[in-house]
């Protein structure tokens, strides 16, 4: 192992389209001696490559990935270990972490971590649909191969029991068919056939799909591994091809009005929320 300390960056760059990778994983990945990632991360990066060594691996490899990530920053290079989206959901920066505490190490031992956002896909898909994410949401990975698939329906049967929007990521592949299905039939049981559902495939890439439907219909559509699906919660609507949830604003204000009925000093009174934990009680009451 090396005396020098190593760098280990772990990079999203979020959909994959120049404009959306932060200025902070560009360089990050620019001063990097090593680049690590999945063989269609590295492809979508390759135009920001110049002296960079490249460790390209397949899908299911990413143990051999983190592994080699910290092995290479231990001896003292720069390695940016790089995922779409978001690194830390669904991504790399929770693998090298594992490795690395296997390994013993601790904050301020060798290498050096950092950990890189980027835009995940739940935001990037939202982008696109409009605004379906403007309340509480969670995300729910259909893939079984690392998460046993009762854990999964437990969480969606109880992300719909509470409303969520929710962001289903790897919903479905050449060999997983039956997860999505399941899926809907556990929706169906608290939400009604017709709340919106966004289907997004390769989001901000050349081959970007949008397609907006409902929830009895939605396996009408594609559905892959590049697709995100985003669920509305009972509030949310349609609006030409837009997903839009409200926030509440509409218990409070009229949105057609410029001049409101409560004053800016009224409006956190109470009173005025009755729906609260305090139930519409004023101080002192009860």
């Amino acid at each position: 192992m090396s005396s020098h300390t190593g760098k280990l960056w772990i990079v999203g760059f979020g959909p994959g389209s120049a404009e959306h990778i932060t200025a902070r994983a560009l360089t990050a990945i620019q001063a990097s001696d090593v680049v690590i990632g999945y063989n269609t991360y590295v492809d979508l990066v390759r135009h920001l490559l110049t002296h960079q060594e490249v460790v390209r691996t397949g899908m299911t490899e990413e143990v051999s990935r983190a592994q080699a990530a910290v092995e290479l920053a231990q001896q003292g290079k720069a390695v940016a270990v790089i995922s779409s989206g978001d690194a830390g959901v669904y991504g790399m920066a929770g693998l090298v972490y594992e490795v690395l505490v296997e390994q013993g190490w601790q904050e301020g031992d060798n290498p050096e971590v950092e950990v890189v956002p980027g835009i995940s896909a739940i935001h990037s898909c939202a982008a696109l649909l409009g605004a379906p994410i403007m309340h509480d949401a969670c995300t729910i990975s259909l893939s079984d191969h690392l998460t046993p698939w009762d854990v999964i329906a437990r969480r969606v049967e109880a992300a719909a029991a509470a409303d969520f929007v929710i962001a289903l990521y790897n919903p479905k592949s050449g060999r997983r068919t039956e997860q999505i299905v399941e899926t809907q039939r556990i929706l169906l049981r608290h939400r009604s056939p017709s709340t919106p559902v966004g289907l997004v495939k390769s989001a901000y890439r050349d081959r970007q799909r949008v397609d907006v439907t409902t929830l009895a219909d939605m396996l009408d559509y594609e559905i892959g591994m590049l697709t995100t699906v985003i669920i509305g919660n009972s509030q949310t609507f349609v609006h030409g091809q837009k997903l839009i949830t409200p926030r509440g604003y509409q218990r409070k204000y009229d949105l057609r009005e410029t001049e409101q009925r409560l004053r800016p000093g009224e409006r956190l009174r109470p009173e005025h929320e009755p729906w609260a934990l305090h139930q519409g009680r004023s101080r002192g009451q009860g």
